[in-house]
């Protein structure tokens, strides 16, 4: 399944690769505040959003500091994308 997201994250625009890459250095963010970090507009980051939760590799729960507000976060926080995952998984015998 990880190789099928890496496959997939390779296809995402820059910009979604930017905001998997901020939540993945940074943790868990609102957007105001993945806006903040990438320095992307706020449409280009909801629009990034939108991509990566389309493949699963974000997650959208409640912010309860502001409930306006969502928290995003990685689907699976422990393992991170470097684009060697394929080579990984296929030297496993």
């Amino acid at each position: 399944m990880a190789e099928t997201q890496a496959e997939e994250l390779d296809d995402l625009p820059p910009s979604a690769k930017l905001v998997f890459k901020v939540l993945e250095y940074n943790g868990p963010l609102t957007q105001k505040g993945i806006v903040q970090e990438s320095m992307l507009s706020a449409r280009t980051v909801r629009y990034a959003l939108e991509r990566l939760e389309g493949i699963d590799v974000v997650d959208e729960d409640v912010y309860f500091a502001d409930a306006r507000q969502n928290l995003y976060r990685l689907t699976e926080p422990g393992q991170e994308f470097t684009g060697d995952d394929r080579d990984a998984s296929c030297t496993a015998d």
